[in-house]
Order: C-alpha cells, then sequence, then structure tokens
C-alpha cells in the first residue's frame, strides 16, 4: 500500500496515508494518556492534513490494542489545579477562558471538508472520548472497554466539548443522567444509547470499509453534508433551509456528480445502489 513521503510518527502519534485515507494512531504507554504532547502533535497532523489536496477521510484509532486514549493525564490535571488555587484564581463565564490545543483540534476536526472518524479500538474515556465526539463518526470495537466521561469522579467536568455533544447527541435528560452519574458504557451500551454507528469485532476493518464508501463519492457532496449538519444546531432553520438548497444546487453543478447520475439515469444501477468504491 502507498503512503506519503510526508507520513510521520512522533512521540504521541503517528500520521499514514492510504490513497485518500489518512490515519492517525494514538499512543502513550504504559497508560494510553492524553498530554501536552499528544495535543500538540494532533495540532500538527491537523496542520499537514490541511494542506492534503487528495485528502477524503480521516480515521483517528489507538496503536495499542485495547487502548485508543484512556482519558487525560490527571497527575497533570493535579498540577493545574493546585498552581491555580495558589494564585487565587477564580472563574466566571463572563470572563471566558482561551481554547487550549485540544479544544483547538476539535474546532478543526469540526470544521474541515474532512470526513473524520474515531475507530474505538479500545478503552476511550475523559478527553480520549471527547476527541472521539468530536469526529463526525464514531465505530467501536466489541469487548471489555471502558468509554465515556466519568470526570464528576475528580470533581470536575468535561472540558473538550463534552457536555455540549452529549447534550446535542442525546438530548437534556439522557445528557445530565449520564453526565451525573459518571456512567462508563461498554461498546455495546455506546451502541444501544447511539453515541456510535457501528460495533465489531474488527474496528480499523470497518472504518476502512466506510473509508471507501465515502472515497467512492464526490468530496463537495460530502464536505457540503457535513457544513450543513454541523452548523445545523446554530443556524436558524430559516438559515439551514437556505444553505441546503444552495449547496444542493452547488452539488448540481459538480462535474463528479454527472456520471454518478448517469449511471442511474441508464439504469446501470438504482439510486438506492452505492457506487462502486475505488480500488486501492
Amino acid at each position: 500500500m502507498h503512503t506519503s513521503e510526508s507520513d510521520w510518527t512522533g512521540s504521541r502519534l503517528s500520521l499514514t496515508r492510504q490513497g485518500s485515507t489518512a490515519i492517525v494512531r494514538l499512543f502513550n504507554p504504559p497508560h494510553g494518556y492524553m498530554d501536552e504532547a499528544m495535543e500538540s502533535e494532533l495540532l500538527r497532523a491537523l496542520d499537514t492534513l490541511d494542506n492534503w489536496e487528495d485528502g477524503r477521510v480521516v480515521v483517528i484509532t489507538g496503536a495499542e490494542p485495547g487502548m485508543f486514549v484512556r482519558h487525560y493525564d490527571v497527575a497533570i490535571l493535579q498540577k493545574r489545579s493546585q498552581a491555580m488555587i495558589e494564585r487565587g484564581k477564580s472563574f466566571s463565564i463572563e470572563r471566558p477562558v482561551p481554547r487550549s490545543a485540544i479544544h483547538l483540534c476539535i474546532e478543526r476536526i469540526e470544521n474541515s471538508p474532512l470526513i473524520f472518524m474515531a475507530a474505538l479500538n479500545g478503552t476511550a474515556m475523559g478527553g480520549g472520548f471527547e476527541l472521539a465526539l468530536g469526529c463526525d463518526i464514531r465505530l467501536a470495537q466489541n469487548g471489555d472497554h471502558q468509554l465515556g466521561l466519568p470526570e464528576l469522579n475528580l470533581g470536575l467536568l468535561p472540558g473538550a466539548g463534552g457536555t455540549q455533544a452529549m447534550a446535542s447527541l442525546l438530548g437534556t435528560g439522557p445528557a445530565l443522567f449520564n453526565l451525573l452519574t459518571a456512567r462508563v458504557f461498554s461498546p455495546q451500551e455506546l451502541l444501544s444509547a447511539g453515541l456510535i454507528s457501528s460495533c465489531s469485532d474488527d474496528v480499523m476493518a470497518e472504518a476502512m470499509r466506510l473509508a471507501s464508501q465515502i472515497e467512492a463519492v464526490p468530496f463537495r457532496a460530502c464536505a457540503n453534508i457535513k457544513k450543513l449538519v454541523r452548523n445545523a444546531p446554530r443556524w436558524r432553520h430559516d438559515e439551514g433551509m437556505t444553505a441546503e438548497r444552495t449547496l444542493f444546487c452547488d452539488c448540481m453543478v459538480d462535474p463528479m456528480a454527472q456520471p454518478l447520475m448517469d449511471d442511474v439515469v441508464s439504469g446501470k444501477r438504482t439510486i438506492a445502489d452505492p457506487p462502486t468504491p475505488h480500488k486501492a
């Protein structure tokens, strides 16, 4: 399989590209914690992917069996907490705290035209699970893995978008229940709750199969769908409808759409049949 010469491996992740799909593998043995180095290298990976003209899909997974990202390193959080207390710091939403690297990473994932998939190959709690929630699609692997946002057990709350994502995905009541009970899910429980799209015995095989399906359809349509869905909670209804019909026409003039419509008009396949994925 061809990989790009600009792919790289750092101290916390590796970036490889296969065709139009990039794979970001996270690691920090032996515990699998997220830390400043992982945040920094993830930003670097996103910088690389921003300039990737042939890119379509990014799969984020764990490099070690059974481990996506355990959670953010609590020892780091404790030191930050002690330093804030010693300095007499106090906080109010009227004086917002600036975004840190993990917030920038998740914001860039949300705004990127690339489709980001979290392939949860193992344990993912706290900041690791929030990174997955920031992705467009989440898949999980069967197993005895812990997944969720149990920050309340530290006297904290999810601080990288977790409260907002859970409320958006589950609704107010279920989100409050899960966060106020510090619930930890199994992969199958995540599937039942609707927080992931599939649960399989080989999550990377499923992710690459889905990536191949996305690669077979026009980039413009996928990017426009992501833009519309991501912004739906923020736009007024009329704004969303206006954007949708405008971007529908944008897809209509995409030359890549013409042969796909021709296939259906000529009877080669129906609208329910996906195009044939590209061969690697």
